[in-house]
């Protein structure tokens, strides 16, 4: 596939995270690396960036918050942007309908939480019929601890969705791979 029907979508890189309790900065410099990484290849080839925001009516996802921004110091020179109140960023949007009118059938999945908006808008796109990079390694997630009281750490979290996702849903790729194409 050319670059002509591809877009990146950056998925709720956004300050209200450091507002949440389970916020922790580990991982953090990496993943803004990367990120930034995605995100000023993809202008360089001529590939659409989406700014997508997760809202919710109150707390640090809220408008009023003044937290649905950039996640500093990511620079986000977007094409788009949409807000979203569902894990997938497909759903209430207009995201699905702006891609369409553009001839886009391949979309490169990054962001903030990896197991979850990032996973449920992958799972999403292949099930409309797009093709999905999904590039763990410009994506963020933290701890989290399961029913049985295993704490599950980001690195463990990122395997395992790539381990369900791959070949099913996405190609798990690097940066460099997504760019190619």
């Amino acid at each position: 596939m050319s670059h002509t029907d591809t877009a990146l979508l950056v998925i709720d890189a956004q300050e209200s995270f450091r507002h949440r309790p389970y916020w922790q900065a580990d991982g953090l410099d990496a993943y803004v690396e990367r990120q930034q990484a995605l995100i000023d290849g993809a202008k360089a080839r001529g590939i659409p960036v989406v700014q997508i925001f997760h809202v919710e009516e109150t707390g640090p996802f809220s408008e009023a918050s003044g937290y649905v921004t950039p996640l500093a110091p990511l620079s986000v020179p977007a094409d788009a942007v949409f807000r979203k109140t569902r894990h997938s960023a497909l759903v209430g949007t207009g995201l699905d309908v702006w891609l369409t009118r553009r001839g886009i059938r391949r979309v490169i999945v990054s962001g903030i939480r990896t197991e979850q908006c990032c996973e449920t808008t992958t799972r999403h796109a292949s099930d409309l019929g797009y093709t999905a990079d999904y590039v763990g390694e410009a994506m963020l997630t933290f701890p989290m601890t399961d029913a049985a009281g295993r704490t599950w750490a980001p690195d463990e979290i990122r395997a395992r969705t790539e381990l369900v996702l791959a070949g099913r849903f996405a190609r798990i790729a690097t940066v460099e791979q997504a760019l190619e194409g």
